[in-house]
């Protein structure tokens, strides 16, 4: 019998040699053995079915929710931004959320509608290698979760707290040597520290490191195995690219509704727990993405924004009513979610711009 290497079999089947070790390990494929530390393959051996299909095949009838807690995340606004969702309309059939940040609205969109393409992108590099990985490597993934879990949730507080920080500098170590081979591992901490992590922040310092301390969770859902097989095929024909918004330019046509939920404006001067990367959207990138958005609106594409609402401090402060001057504002009541002090957290305004 002629025999193929697991490079070679991930070569001729399309998919990881990390993906083809973890099928012959779970005797998925027929006749493959060990030998050392290597895996031979029959030459002959087809390419299992994706047990990401079938695992949970009643993934459709699910809603899929976020994997990751994200500040600005849109879970309370759902019902309203909802009301805004134009697939009833059968032209528009393509989906982009160039934000996508913890995607409550993409997985709500995946979970009810069947869309012919849909388009995310965020410039946060580590948030898209997690939807990567996901959507192209979930076992090994949540193998990586689970040995987590299991050490991490009997601890007490101390060793807990020992463990998170090692963790924490394990992850910015990977940040600063860039390796893709790492990227698996990169995914799995970058959860782990959300779901352990003080307030579920993804804070980083100037340097571009995490920095966020330990939460003080009793226990936490580290790895949620059947929401992340569900995402995983929810994924799988969507296009994840890690950039600036305006690199979906190419994708939105005239069939296509955005969604677009860039860094809020801040609405104090201590409101800049938004720095979800070393990088601000300062006034004058706010502007120039409206300025997108108007170009966008001139391909026909049917669009939302959501942003703060300075009035909520200073009624005279028109910022957003001038540069969305020529779409619909609408003002709706949201929670602040995320903020240092307990006592700040209570109901605001927040806008919802649209073209239609």
């Amino acid at each position: 019998m002629d025999f193929m290497s697991a490079k070679e079999a991930a070569n001729k089947w399309g998919i990881s040699q990390r993906r083809v070790a973890v099928l012959c390990s779970e005797n998925r494929i027929d006749n493959a053995k060990m030998i050392g530390n290597m895996w031979i393959i029959p030459a002959s051996a087809e390419k299992p079915i994706d047990a990401r299909t079938t695992r949970y095949n009643k993934t459709e009838e699910k809603i899929v929710k976020p994997f990751l807690k994200w500040a600005g995340g849109k879970g309370q606004l759902i019902s309203e931004i909802k009301k805004h969702y134009p697939f009833d309309n059968k032209k528009i059939v393509k989906y982009a959320e160039p934000f996508v940040g913890g995607g409550a609205i993409l997985f709500d969109i995946l979970s009810k509608y069947d869309l012919k393409e849909i388009y995310i992108s965020d410039i946060n590099a580590e948030l898209i290698n997690t939807y990567r990985i996901i959507r192209d490597e979930v076992d090994e993934l949540v193998f990586m979760l689970n040995t987590m879990q299991s050490e991490f949730i009997p601890m007490d507080s101390g060793s807990r707290k020992d463990y998170y920080l090692s963790k924490r500098e394990r992850f910015n170590k990977l940040l600063l040597t860039g390796n893709e081979s790492n990227n698996i591992e990169k995914a799995s901490l970058m959860i782990f520290l959300n779901k352990t992590c003080f307030n579920g922040l993804y804070r980083v310092n100037k340097k571009g490191l995490f920095n966020v301390p330990v939460g003080a969770y009793k226990n936490p859902t580290i790895c949620d195995e059947e929401n992340l097989a569900a995402v995983s095929e929810k994924l799988q024909n969507v296009i994840i690219v890690c950039g600036d918004y305006r690199e979906s330019a190419d994708f939105i046509d005239e069939n296509t509704f955005v969604y677009f939920d860039p860094p809020y404006r801040p609405i104090t001067n201590t409101a800049s727990f938004t720095a979800y990367t070393e990088n601000l959207f300062s006034d004058e990138e706010q502007i120039e993405l409206a300025n997108f958005v108007d170009e966008m609106h001139g391909k026909g594409a049917r669009i939302l924004v959501s942003n703060s609402d300075p009035k909520n401090i200073d009624k005279s402060d028109n910022f957003f009513d001038d540069i969305y001057s020529s779409h619909k504002i609408k003002r709706v009541r949201a929670s602040r979610m995320i903020n240092s002090k307990g006592d700040s957290r209570g109901k605001i305004n927040e806008l919802l711009i649209s073209n239609f």
